[in-house]
């Protein structure tokens, strides 16, 4: 990454929407590689049951604020970055105008229509998204830049390509009520920070029109090829679909 590299990470400015089990080691290691500016977006506050998978909160910080509790951390880890505390749910009428302030969004919520709004307002301020979602023994994550076009001249896909269909509430519960590995959201976690990472340092290829798999119970992971609506849509691109609605 080099020196050049490192400076593209202090310039940053970095939104994370959720400060709980995916955002939680997002958070952490975005802070720790000197990203310039975090802002943290999590209306909720930290509770006993967030702890088992929600690293970055501790046994004193329950009944606090998320937002503020990450922000103490970060604190402790490096002092120098700014942080952003956005304790407020994001919705249809404040996204746009608080993104706008980003040069990149991170999204690890396990609400359907808060991941929709998120996606929406990256692609109409044209900002990448690196986003990802839990069940409770596999994880995916994706990187949107649906604005752009890929190196054969087609217009990268969004996220109703990766998800035409909103899945139903019951066939999806958050993790509070199904459950999840706790050490799953740190494996998915880390692999969304290092899709910021590359993309805000340059290096390596992100997960654009790629949907990464991962099997906690095997420990195998599989990246599936999905494409925009009309542009030659493949087999894989309905696995993916699938493997989404499994979750």
């Amino acid at each position: 990454m080099g020196g050049t590299g490192q400076q593209k990470l202090k310039n940053a400015r970095v939104l994370i929407v959720g400060a709980g089990g995916l955002g939680a080691p997002v958070i952490a290691y975005l802070a720790a590689a000197g990203i310039g500016t975090l802002g943290v977006v999590d209306p909720d506050k930290v509770s006993l049951s967030n702890l088992q998978r929600q690293i970055i909160h501790g046994d004193d910080t329950i009944g606090s604020a998320k937002t503020k509790s990450a922000q103490d951390f970060v604190a402790r880890i490096n002092p120098f970055v700014r942080y952003l505390n956005h304790q407020i749910k994001l919705d249809a009428r404040n996204a746009g105008r608080i993104i706008a302030d980003y040069d990149l969004v991170v999204e690890g919520t396990d609400d359907f229509a808060s991941k929709q709004v998120v996606s929406q307002a990256c692609e109409a301020a044209k900002i990448p998204l690196v986003t990802g979602a839990l069940g409770p023994f596999d994880g995916t994550l994706t990187v949107l830049m649906p604005y752009a076009r890929n190196a054969l001249g087609q217009d990268n896909p969004r996220f109703s390509d990766l998800y035409p269909v909103a899945p139903d509430p019951k066939d999806s519960p958050p993790c509070e009520i199904a459950g999840v590995l706790n050490v799953l959201p740190g494996i998915i976690g880390t692999m969304m920070a290092n899709e910021a990472l590359k993309l805000i340092a340059g290096y390596g290829a992100p997960l654009v029109g790629k949907l990464l798999v991962y099997s906690a119970r095997t420990g195998e992971s599989h990246i599936l090829d999905y494409r925009r609506e009309g542009e030659n849509p493949s087999a894989s691109s309905k696995a993916a679909n699938k493997a989404s609605s499994d979750q």
